[in-house]
C-alpha cells in the first residue's frame, strides 16, 4: 500500500447536472497541501464556505449521500469521493457552484478521467492509515444488512446484493486492493427499478435523471400509458422510451454482468471515504445502501476516536538502556533549576512537538521527610512541576540559547491525579504541544505515568522569557 500522501498536480474542471436537482453544476478539483484531507467548497455562495468530507456532516441518505454544515448543503457526494479515494488521493479541494455533485453517466468514471488528466503527485508527508485490529460489525435485521470490517494488512472489499427481481438477482463484486478501482469499479453506473421512478419524482428527486445516467431495470409489465407518463416526467418524446429484451429500459447494455453489485461497491468506497482516513481492513458487505454505509462509517470513526484516545492515555514504551537525548548534566544547561528542585533526570525522546522524560523517585527525596513520612507520596504539585520542567526542555529546545531563558507558568487546567507516586517509582513524563508557540506562549498536554498507569495529567500554559 502507498506510504506517501498524494494530491493532484494541477487544477481540472468538469461539468454536468445534478441527479436530484437537475441543476447545471461546474466542478473544479484543486491540489491541496499535506494533511488537508477531502474538502468541498461552495464557490457560488457568499464567503465560499468549506465543508469537510466527514461522516459527522451527513444529513441525508435517500438515493445518495448529502452533507450539510451551517445550512450549506452538498448532495450526492459518494461518486466523486469514490473517485478520489479509489485513486488513493489524500488531499484535494473540490469546488462546486451548486448544491449537488453532477451525476455525469451515473458512475465515477468521468471524475477518475479528469483526475488522471490532472496528474497525481506524491507529497512528502507519510500516509497515515487506520488499521482495523478487531472486527467491527454492523447489521440491520429488517433489511438483512450485514457489514463487517476485519483485520488485514492491506485493503480488500467484497459486496453482495440480493434483489427479488430476476434481472438483478444475487450478485457480488470484490477488489483485493484499491489499485483495481479505476479499471474494475469506476465505470459502473447507478441503477434503479422502474417502479421506483415515479415515487422518486413525486418526492422532488431525480430531476436530472435520465436513461443515459442510470440503468433502469424494468421490474413489471409496462403499459403504454406508463411509458407516456415517463416521457412527461423527463420531458422527452415517448418514442425515446422502450423496454429492451433484457428487461432494461432502452436496452442499455451493461458494462459488466454484475454492474449493479460493482456500483454498490463503488458507493461503499465513496461513503467510507467520509471516515476521514484510509483504512487497512478487509470489508464485507451484504445488501448495503447509503444509510447502512453511513452508519457503518460512523461506527468505524467512533472506533478510531476511541483508539486515538486510548493511545493518548497509553504509557510510552521506554528503553532505559537507550542513550538519552539529554542527561542530567545537559538538562542543567537548558533549565535554570537546581537540586533539590530539578525534577527531571533524563530526556529520552524529543522532537518539535513531543517530549518524553523521566524522574527517578528515590526514598531520600527531601519532600518525603515531611509529606506523609510513614506513607511517603510524591506531592501532586511536584508531579505537575516535573511535567512543567520537562515541557520547558521541549520549548527551550527550539531557541538557540536556552540558558538565557526561563519558563513560567501562566495557567494549569484540567489537572487530575489518578495514582500515587512513591519511592522507587520511575515517573515517565510525556508532553505534547497542542498549538504553535506564539510570542513565547506555549500550550501543552501533559501526562505522567508509572509503569503502564497514568498517575497525573493536566493542560499547561507557560511562557518562555529571556532573562539575560
Amino acid at each position: 500500500m502507498e506510504n506517501k500522501q498524494k494530491t493532484i498536480q494541477k487544477s481540472v474542471s468538469i461539468s454536468g447536472v445534478g441527479l436530484h436537482t437537475g441543476a447545471r453544476v461546474n466542478i473544479t478539483f484543486q491540489p491541496a497541501a499535506e494533511n488537508h484531507g477531502y474538502k468541498f467548497q461552495r464557490v457560488d455562495l457568499k464567503d465560499k464556505p468549506i465543508i469537510n468530507a466527514d461522516v459527522d456532516y451527513v444529513i441525508g441518505t435517500e438515493r445518495g449521500t448529502t452533507l450539510a454544515k451551517d445550512g450549506v448543503e452538498i448532495g450526492t457526494v459518494e461518486h466523486i469521493l469514490a473517485a478520489v479515494a479509489g485513486l488513493e488521493i489524500d488531499n484535494i479541494l473540490i469546488e462546486l457552484d451548486a448544491k449537488e455533485i453532477p451525476i455525469m453517466d451515473g458512475s465515477s468514471g468521468p471524475f477518475v478521467k479528469a483526475l488522471l488528466d490532472a496528474g497525481i503527485k506524491k507529497q512528502s508527508a507519510e500516509k497515515e492509515y487506520f488499521e482495523i485490529t478487531s472486527n467491527i460489525h454492523y447489521s440491520e435485521k429488517d433489511s438483512n444488512v450485514e457489514m463487517i470490517a476485519m483485520p488485514l494488512d492491506g485493503f480488500r472489499l467484497t459486496c453482495m446484493i440480493d434483489f427479488k427481481n430476476p434481472i438483478i438477482g444475487s450478485q457480488h463484486a470484490s477488489i483485493s486492493k484499491l489499485s483495481e478501482f479505476p479499471r474494475e469499479i469506476a465505470s459502473n453506473r447507478t441503477f434503479c427499478l422502474f417502479t421506483d421512478i415515479e415515487e422518486l419524482h413525486n418526492k422532488n428527486l431525480i430531476k436530472g435523471g435520465d436513461v443515459n445516467n442510470a440503468i433502469v431495470v424494468v421490474d413489471k409489465k409496462v403499459t403504454d400509458a406508463e411509458l407516456e407518463n415517463m416521457s412527461v416526467l423527463f420531458n422527452k418524446d415517448v418514442k425515446d422510451f422502450q423496454v429492451g429484451e433484457d428487461g432494461i429500459l432502452n436496452n442499455v447494455k451493461l458494462r459488466y454482468q454484475n454492474e449493479p453489485a460493482r456500483h454498490k461497491l463503488l458507493d461503499l468506497i465513496g461513503d467510507l471515504a467520509l471516515v476521514g482516513v484510509p483504512l487497512k481492513a478487509q470489508i464485507m458487505a451484504a445488501r448495503p445502501g447509503h444509510s447502512a454505509n453511513i452508519e457503518f462509517a460512523k461506527k468505524i470513526k467512533k472506533t478510531i476516536k476511541n483508539t486515538i484516545k486510548q493511545k493518548k492515555n497509553q504509557a510510552p514504551v521506554i528503553d532505559i538502556n537507550k542513550k538519552a537525548v539529554y542527561n542530567i548534566t545537559e538538562i542543567e544547561k537548558i533549565l535554570p533549576h537546581r537540586h533539590p528542585f530539578l525534577l527531571v533526570d533524563r530526556i529520552l525522546e524529543l522532537d518539535e512537538k513531543n517530549i518524553i522524560g523521566i524522574k527517578n523517585v528515590t526514598h531520600d527525596e527531601y519532600f518525603f521527610r515531611g509529606h506523609f513520612p510513614d506513607n511517603p507520596i510524591m506531592p501532586g504539585v511536584l508531579q505537575i512541576e516535573a511535567l512543567a520542567q520537562c515541557g520547558g526542555v521541549l520549548v527551550l529546545n527550539n531557541v538557540p540559547d536556552p540558558e538565557n531563558y526561563s519558563t513560567y507558568f501562566l495557567k494549569i487546567d484540567k489537572a487530575r491525579f489518578k495514582g500515587m507516586v512513591t519511592p522507587g517509582d520511575t515517573l515517565i513524563l510525556k508532553l505534547v504541544l497542542t498549538a504553535p508557540v506564539r510570542r513565547g506562549v506555549c500550550m501543552m498536554k501533559a501526562q505522567g505515568f508509572v509503569g503502564n498507569k497514568i498517575v497525573v495529567e493536566a493542560e499547561l500554559m507557560a511562557q518562555i522569557v529571556k532573562t539575560k
